[in-house]
């Protein structure tokens, strides 16, 4: 987690923030008093709520849904439980005011944790969808010498993994090459 934008209209607290994130060894930390100004991406958006808690919230589901950081929002001790559901509806991780410290640097810790596990979730998600891809290219390379040259499936196979291996490349590229022989 490298970058972090406060969004407070309140000064001291976003000095507050300011402060503790500081402590926590972030690299870039920014602040603007409402969410119209963003520009960039950010690792991390804290969401200090006004008195119009509302708009803090409606923020923090906006920024949840159009960006891939992790957002923390400060909201007043006597209104936590109440946003639960729609933490876990956002992953939004809501925090109560006054921000303690060791709590903030907990929530950090994991948001790091989580983040990195969805980051080797999403590699694997990546790898899968090529893997598929790849699966219905090959399939669709078999089915046209099945058409075309009247081979069987076992043979449409063999023909596939014996001119990867010839030429050295994957049968998903002879697949590829295939297809555009006979489907242009």
């Amino acid at each position: 987690m490298d970058s972090v934008l406060i969004v407070s209209s309140d000064k001291k607290s976003t000095e507050y923030l300011y402060d503790l994130l500081r402590d926590e060894q972030l690299s870039i930390i920014e602040s603007a008093r409402n969410t119209s100004f963003i520009h960039g991406e950010f690792d991390l958006v804290m969401i200090d709520t006004t008195p119009e808690i509302d708009s803090g919230i409606k923020t923090a589901v906006e920024i949840s849904q159009s960006t891939g950081a992790d957002i923390i929002l400060a909201v007043p001790e006597n209104i936590e439980k109440q946003l639960e559901s729609i933490s876990e509806k956002y992953g939004i991780f809501v925090i109560a005011k006054p921000i303690d410290k060791f709590i903030l640097k907990k929530s950090l810790h994991f948001l790091r944790a989580m983040r990195q596990k969805l980051g080797g979730v999403q590699k694997e998600n990546v790898k899968l969808k090529k893997k598929i891809d790849d699966i219905r290219l090959i399939n669709r390379a078999k089915y046209i010498l099945m058409e075309y040259l009247s081979m069987t499936e076992p043979q449409a196979h063999r023909y596939l993994e014996k001119q990867a291996m010839d030429l050295r490349i994957t049968k998903a590229e002879v697949a590829k090459r295939l297809l555009s022989t006979y489907e242009n």
